[in-house]
């Protein structure tokens, strides 16, 4: 018996001729709407549905292939002598091929005015139906729901005359996952549309490879990098890259939290930020980006080599020289001059990205997402600094106006610093990182140690309140002037005696700001 291929696709990439060669191969094509128009115009033979089934389309084309005559053809089991007898009783022929891709709900919402009707109109219900019988009788049935599987299809259907059960089933997965995306992309607009929790009862994610990673953090660990349909025009996965080899998951964490610390800043002061191995290592503000590089460059110039450098204004080419002068795997920046990219492409393995939105800052409706083994952890983004109230000066001395400013600056920088940590600032750099440590003394230790004489009228910031009074000992011996941290401890008494004792002024927050 002749075999049948049921074509039905939004996306039209190459299906006039994929139904040519299913032609040539002996196969009767079936089609629908749109795409048995496209096929007829070309002066392929093709039949209707509407006459298999012997019901036309109706409802504006919604119920178009929901029939016995099509569902039936495509999940009766070949095998089994019942089905085929019952089958034949109901003169329902059978479906070899489905080729089906959805309506275009996903192009449809990112349009800026789209209405509800609209996005609910492009809800397709037959192309799912279709692709989910397909993909459990796939045995019998072969489904595509890529146009990059029409060629593997076809070479496999000239070289024996059949599509592989190793094919088949590789394509039913790929056709529940195509399925289980849409439905979940559909379910995201939709909670948004009517206020939904962000953490309903049942969480549904939908991400869409970008690109297969060379290697995971480490060569033997296989990966990939992931994009959400919607990505905010602020984060990584919307950077172009204009220059330097593929990004690797090392690449792609590190620069991520580097934007994360841009973000923090007011795009009208000029900023850079440098980033190893996650943790910032070096932040500066200046009157330009030049002068803010240097100071992020200066904060510690050995840790700066081969980590990645996020800027918040345009690169010219005075800061495209200094910047070349150091190996950087990553350089961020929203536009680089024509004379900047210049110099910088010389380098072979540097990587430049162009992000426009990369100092916008993040906004609480985002989610933050850690995997665990057997979960998911999710939370709000953190995107505060301090608490509704402020914070509040709990010393004798008050700090100056510079040292509050300089505080503030300190914050936002030990905000995105591995637990435990603390950060030294002075005169709107960063001199000193102390970051993940098991106690909050040794975090300080490695700050101090870092910063060395550059400590001396220095601020202190503190991701979590101080449970003893040693903190306050060790920033007072570096010459430490101000500290700010969340407080809230027990103890909190005996640091703030010790900032009189010592005349250092200390503010609480009232937020505490774990990055673990």
């Amino acid at each position: 018996m002749k075999k049948r291929a049921l074509l039905s696709v939004s996306d039209k990439t190459g299906i006039v001729e994929f139904a040519k060669s299913l032609k040539e191969l002996g196969f009767k094509i079936l089609s629908t709407g749109g795409t048995l128009k496209t096929l007829a115009d070309d002066g392929i033979d093709v039949v209707s549905v509407s006459d298999i089934t012997g019901f036309p389309e109706c409802f504006d084309g919604r119920v178009k292939t929901l029939h016995p005559k099509i569902h039936g053809g495509i999940l009766a089991m070949r095998e089994n002598s019942e089905h085929m007898l019952r089958a034949n009783e109901l003169e329902i022929e059978m479906i070899d091929v489905v080729v089906v891709n959805l309506y275009p709900f996903k192009q449809t919402i990112m349009n800026d005015n789209v209405t509800l009707e609209d996005a609910i109109e492009n809800i397709d219900i037959g192309g799912p139906s279709m692709v989910r019988s397909a993909a459990k009788n796939w045995h019998d049935v072969a489904v595509l729901v890529d146009v990059a599987d029409y060629s593997k299809i076809l070479s496999e259907l000239k070289a024996t005359g059949e599509i592989s059960k190793e094919t088949k089933l590789t394509l039913s997965c790929k056709a529940f996952e195509h399925t289980a995306a849409y439905d979940s992309l559909i379910a995201s607009y939709l909670r948004k549309k009517v206020g939904g929790e962000h953490y309903p009862d049942l969480l549904s994610l939908t991400f869409e490879k970008e690109a297969e990673m060379r290697y995971g953090e480490n060569p033997h660990q296989r990966a990939a990098f992931y994009k959400e349909p919607f990505a905010a025009s602020n984060s990584l996965a919307c950077a172009k890259q204009l220059h330097g080899k593929e990004l690797s998951f090392n690449n792609i964490n590190d620069a991520n939290g580097a934007l994360d610390v841009l973000k923090e800043f007011d795009v009208e002061i000029p900023t850079a930020v440098a980033v190893k191995h996650a943790n910032p290592c070096g932040v500066g503000a200046g009157e330009n980006i030049f002068e803010a590089y240097v100071n992020a460059y200066n904060s510690d110039p050995v840790s700066i080599f081969g980590g990645i450098v996020a800027l918040n204004k345009f690169v010219d080419e005075k800061t495209a020289h200094e910047l070349s002068k150091t190996f950087l795997e990553i350089i961020i920046a929203p536009a680089f001059s024509q004379e900047a990219f210049e110099i910088l492409s010389r380098k072979k393995n540097i990587r430049l990205l162009e992000l426009p939105g990369c100092a916008i800052s993040n906004t609480s409706d985002m989610l933050d997402v850690k995997k665990v083994s057997g979960g998911l952890l999710v939370q709000q983004l953190d995107t505060e600094l301090f608490s509704d109230s402020g914070f509040n000066i709990v010393t004798e001395r008050h700090p100056t106006e510079d040292e509050i400013e300089q505080l503030k600056f300190a914050m936002k920088v030990v905000k995105h610093t591995k637990s435990n940590a603390i950060v030294l600032a002075k005169n709107g750099q960063t001199i000193g990182i102390g970051p993940g440590q098991s106690n909050r003394v040794t975090a300080l230790n490695l700050a101090v140690n870092y910063a060395g004489d550059r400590s001396k009228g220095a601020v202190m910031a503190s991701d979590a309140f101080f449970p003893f009074g040693d903190c306050v000992e060790v920033a007072h011996k570096a010459g430490v002037t101000a500290i700010i941290q969340p407080g809230g401890s027990v103890n909190d008494k005996d640091s703030i005696e010790l900032c009189n004792k010592y005349n250092i002024a200390m503010v609480f927050t009232n937020m505490r700001h774990f990055k673990h």
